[in-house]
């Protein structure tokens, strides 16, 4: 992790301060977008998304990213609005209404508590670690009756903001998974059911996914 930090350090800081306009961002968040809801089985291209015509998946992790950045100020004090008001934006005019937002049983609940209270508290865990988890937390413990691939990964880059690996969003973290799609999801699988091995294994992952989005970044292009 602390390689990889390094990488996107080194990216952000040579190309970043150079080239920080407005439309880089949205550029990374589009791709993003498209990626996130590839991994959730959309079959739009990048030029659907990119026009505004893909299936579902595509326009629900449009939805998110479009939104993302604005949830920035309540993510400290308020996680738990945050990844509610995620699943809204994912789950809306699919899922019921009744069910937007809400975790869907007691033990969800009190899954997306702890994550909450990790969020919201004061960690030595470095900022990659901290996003990796979240993301794993959010697909192992399924707390949403639909759409948690897509509510992970847009939690995931938000952490990576929020916690100054990458203030102006520029890496393509999903882009990242997307690429590694395969072991993307061996490596989940393992977080929810392999123990502490498990959870080691998605996080020597995650950094090598990190990598990648780095490098799908518009920045690197």
């Amino acid at each position: 992790m602390a390689a990889t930090r390094d990488g996107i350090d080194a990216l952000l800081r040579d190309r970043g301060l150079r080239r920080t306009a407005p439309s880089l961002t949205a550029e990374s968040l589009l791709r993003g977008a498209h990626a996130s809801a590839v991994l959730e089985g959309s079959r739009s291209s990048l030029d659907e998304v990119r026009d505004g015509s893909g299936d579902q998946s595509a326009a629900a992790s449009v939805r998110l990213s479009t939104e993302l950045l604005g949830l920035l100020p309540t993510l400290s004090r308020s996680p738990l609005q945050v990844l509610a008001r995620l699943h809204t934006l994912a789950g809306k005019g699919i899922a019921a209404e009744d069910d937007l937002g809400r975790p869907r049983d007691a033990v969800a609940a009190d899954r997306l508590r702890g994550l909450a209270g990790v969020l919201a508290g004061a960690t030595s865990a470095p900022a990659l670690v901290l996003a990796a988890v979240v993301h794993g937390e959010l697909v192992a413990s399924a707390p949403f009756v639909s759409h948690n691939g897509l509510v992970a990964r847009a939690a995931e880059r938000l952490v990576l903001v929020a916690r100054g690996v990458d203030e102006k969003s520029l890496l393509v973290p999903e882009a990242g998974h997307l690429l590694l799609r395969r072991q993307y999801e061996s490596n989940l699988r393992g977080y929810r059911d392999g123990g502490p091995a498990g959870v080691r294994s998605w996080l020597l992952y995650a950094a090598e996914a990190y990598t990648k989005g780095a490098e799908a970044s518009p920045l690197a292009l």
